[in-house]
């Protein structure tokens, strides 16, 4: 089976799950597999991949997982973790089929405090399971590792590794970590995966996923979305996990809504997408109109890196603001692999079971890459004058 350990997930998903839970508990959602790169799936892969989700139901928290996240995730109450501890996917909350094309649908429905946590591992198992039955072998996996691990500490960038989502397998981004720590020392700062984080003794990374936003947009409108989002989070966590992103309705969008309060509240925001040159220039010139020592903050780059990109986006930061990167499938799946490109999106949202849903969607500050329904996209860009 490839998922065997209730953790093999990242932290960002149980983050935004406490908030869900402290605030929205009645709400209710869909998810949708989206695949951008158009791949065919093998013949009876949603066979298989059903039989993976099913294994899924015996998951459980075990004793130590329970101790580590006491430990090191301080923004949990002991409520929240008592009942991770008695969580149990529910496989019955997902919808898998496959048509003669090959092409693969993959739906999750239900109460969204459950089924957010649905996203990552049902992605890693798409990957995992792709690569398993189209006879992939990966190779060089400690050789690339390593190399990019003394590359990133010799620029000194502090960087965390965000890749359990579209991972060529669990074995090969538990071997990766495992490289990175060794071999980066100081400069490597975590992984997203929080049972790798535990495994090999590192700390457990992430904040909030687009979702988040997507949810608050389609219930409160566009206009509002991002200050009720952040106000929200700024309710569940009072301060903790600080690091917001700003691209769900382009960054443009985001700093017109940023408050005084709020800029000096949050430890910092993460790009995701478009120019990441262009993006320092307007944080750093947003702080300065707020009267607020840039020094003090931070960016996470998190989109599409490799180590040109990083010593690049360090050199221009300079010493500005405090850089560091999330690291996702050019660790995980740079094997001589090519991996896939897909997400699993919030497309559907609802404040309790009943009545009629709203979209969800998400722009970003790449033209054009927009997720969800066109005709909501449209209402969206309009709304906040983006046409």
């Amino acid at each position: 089976m490839i998922i065997n350990y209730f953790t093999d997930n990242d932290l960002y998903k149980f983050s935004v799950m406490y908030a869900i839970q402290r605030l929205y508990p009645w709400s209710y959602v869909k998810y949708e597999f989206i695949n951008r790169g158009n791949n065919h799936f093998p013949k009876g892969f949603a066979e298989k991949m059903k039989a993976e989700v099913a294994h899924m139901a015996n998951l459980k928290m075990t004793k130590d997982e329970k101790r580590y996240i006491e430990k090191k995730c301080y923004f949990f109450d002991p409520v929240f973790i008592d009942f991770l501890e008695g969580y149990q996917y529910d496989p019955n909350e997902v919808n898998i089929s496959q048509n003669e094309e090959g092409e693969l649908s993959v739906v999750v429905e239900g109460y969204w405090y459950r089924t957010v946590l649905w996203e990552v591992p049902l992605m890693a198992i798409i990957s995992e399971l792709y690569f398993q039955m189209t006879n992939t072998i990966p190779h060089d996996v400690e050789e690339r590792a390593i190399a990019k691990a003394k590359n990133l500490a010799e620029i000194k960038a502090d960087y965390s590794e965000f890749g359990t989502r579209r991972r060529f397998s669990f074995e090969v981004q538990d071997r990766v970590v495992k490289c990175l720590k060794e071999h980066s020392k100081e400069y490597f700062k975590g992984t997203s995966n929080i049972y790798l984080a535990m495994k090999h003794d590192t700390t457990p990374i992430g904040t909030m996923p687009h979702e988040w936003f997507m949810y608050h947009g389609a219930l409160f409108g566009y206009r509002a979305a991002n200050m009720k989002a952040l106000e929200a989070w700024v309710e569940v966590f009072g301060g903790s996990l600080g690091i917001t992103l700003t691209d769900t309705y382009t960054t443009d969008s985001f700093f017109e809504s940023f408050s005084l309060k709020q800029a000096k509240l949050f430890d910092g925001l993460r790009w995701d997408s478009g120019d990441p040159f262009e993006f320092i220039n307007k944080t750093l010139q947003f702080y300065k109109e707020n009267r607020i020592d840039p020094e003090s903050k931070t960016i996470v780059f998190s989109d599409s890196l490799n180590i040109d990109m990083v010593k690049r986006i360090k050199e221009y930061v300079g010493n500005k603001m405090h850089d560091t990167y999330g690291i996702g499938t050019f660790f995980s799946n740079d094997v001589g692999a090519k991996p896939l490109n897909m997400v699993i999106k919030i497309t559907n949202v609802k404040s309790s079971p009943k009545g009629a849903y709203h979209r969800a969607v998400k722009l970003s500050d790449v033209h054009g890459k927009n997720t969800g329904d066109q005709k909501e996209i449209a209402i969206c860009k309009m709304t906040l004058g983006l046409e």
